[in-house]
């Protein structure tokens, strides 16, 4: 049995470590219900968890949710107002031995202190059935009161028997606004957060900090506390943190590329916009030129291949084909026969209609993935195989298809906040002159089933 469960039995899950020798995220923890942003669907008042503690009546329960929401904060608070003694497992790092040593410890504080003992077990999920079978007759018996946090859908990754004896929370994605609240009070704060550094931020970084943090408060903060470095690194004795700070704390890691390979990078450069530019000569001498100097053919086929998805795209849907079939060609002759089939695809690309309307549609997709929030999937779209999911709503007007005449149902299948969008948009050039067709006629099948959806 580990010493801080049984050498510090009073110890309180509100204890903060050090200013200065934890994370900002973590000192920020809040202790209160009344502290915390968020959640007010389970948090607000006369809702389950403000009486839930009232009553002194905690079940068991599973938080589900994204990271950086709450969910170990939430189990703490509940913990300390009702005084309950708290232990956290980590399912990642713990075994069926110590939940038997925590149970051994509950049956300790139930004894000799009439306490009750909430176990906290974070990613839930990531135990197996025998090691989730070792919880329920402690749960069932009232040794322990269990509260178990997950990312994954509880239906999948919680078994029956637990689940039927927990109440399952979910827990929603902080808003950009509660993000900023947060941010906001650990500027503010002089004991735990950044109060003292007065350090002011100007208009819209905060604001950035919270969209990237795409409603993970631990991020966001983590965020805050890099960003707030690097501006009081530029100026200590009057900081202020701006978006160029706050971009330099967020910004993912960068590809490098080998100086040496510079002639490399020239030639695919030269081959690639040659077969763009419809030019199939100096596309053929640049393919030679490249395996002549001992470029890995695989790897000209793989920048073939993608060049088939990128430049020609649905002009001519069989370009893709061509370039998977010359790749395994290649695979199948070696060199130098393989060569004729590198060179056979180079020259069909060449001469194709080109279109990049699919790569730019998939482009201006990751930018919102990336630029906006991740909104959840609306519930019409998820199934619905557990009568949990069922009761949550899932699947909740639907609208099958290949129940209407046209095969189309009138249905928005974006998130709320990009029902507007038009990623794809077809040239008139080979293949994608009868697509651009074709979607213009769903668009007015849409417009159709809409107007009589009601009748």
């Amino acid at each position: 049995m580990r010493d801080d469960l049984f050498n510090k039995p009073d110890s309180g899950p509100e204890e903060k470590s050090p200013k200065g020798k934890s994370p900002l995220a973590d000192r920020m923890r809040p202790v209160s219900l009344d502290q915390l942003v968020g959640q007010q669907h389970l948090l607000g008042k006369d809702n389950f968890l403000p009486e839930a503690i009232a009553s002194d009546e905690i079940p068991s329960m599973i938080l589900w949710g994204p990271p950086g929401i709450g969910k170990t904060t939430i189990a703490r608070i509940i913990a300390r107002e009702t005084k309950s003694y708290f232990v956290a497992l980590s399912a990642v790092l713990s075994g069926i031995k110590d939940v038997k040593e925590v149970v051994e410890m509950a049956r300790f504080q139930m004894k000799g202190h009439q306490r009750r003992t909430i176990l906290f077990v974070d990613e839930i999920h990531r135990f197996n059935k025998a090691q989730q079978d070792a919880f329920l007759p402690h749960v069932e018996n009232g040794t322990l009161v269990l509260i178990g946090a997950t990312t994954e859908n509880p239906s999948f990754s919680v078994i029956a028997p637990l689940l039927s004896r927990s109440r399952v929370l979910v827990l929603n994605p902080l808003t950009d606004e509660e993000i900023t609240e947060l941010l906001t009070r650990a500027l503010e704060d002089l004991d735990q957060g950044l109060g003292e550094l007065d350090i002011r931020a100007a208009e819209g970084s905060l604001e950035l900090i919270a969209l990237f943090a795409n409603g993970d408060a631990r991020a966001a903060l983590n965020a805050l506390e890099v960003a707030a470095n690097l501006a009081r690194r530029k100026n200590p004795y009057e900081t202020v943190l701006d978006k160029e700070e706050v971009r330099q704390a967020l910004q993912q890691r960068t590809l490098l590329y080998d100086k040496d390979g510079e002639e490399h990078y020239n030639l695919i450069s030269a081959l690639h916009k040659s077969i763009r530019n419809s030019d199939p000569d100096a596309s053929l001498y640049w393919l030679t030129r490249m395996l002549e100097s001992g470029e890995d053919p695989r790897y000209v086929a793989r920048r073939l291949i993608r060049f088939a998805s990128e430049d020609v795209g649905l002009s001519d849907p069989r370009a893709l084909g061509f370039a998977v079939d010359a790749l395994r060609a290649y695979d199948f002759l070696g060199m130098p026969e393989g060569e004729l089939a590198l060179a056979q695809v180079t020259i069909y690309l060449a001469v194709v209609p080109k279109s990049n309307a699919v790569y730019e549609a998939s482009k201006a997709a990751r930018g919102d993935v990336q630029e906006t929030r991740n909104q959840p999937v609306p519930l019409h779209l998820r199934n619905a195989p557990t009568r949990l999911m069922k009761e949550l709503e899932y699947g909740k007007g639907y609208r099958y298809a290949h129940d209407f005449d046209d095969g189309t149902a009138y249905m928005e299948c974006l998130p709320e906040n990009l029902s507007d969008r038009d990623y794809y948009k077809p040239t008139d050039r080979g293949q994608e002159k009868a697509i651009r067709s074709r979607l213009a006629e769903i668009s007015k099948v849409k417009e159709k089933n809409e107007k009589n959806k009601d009748s």
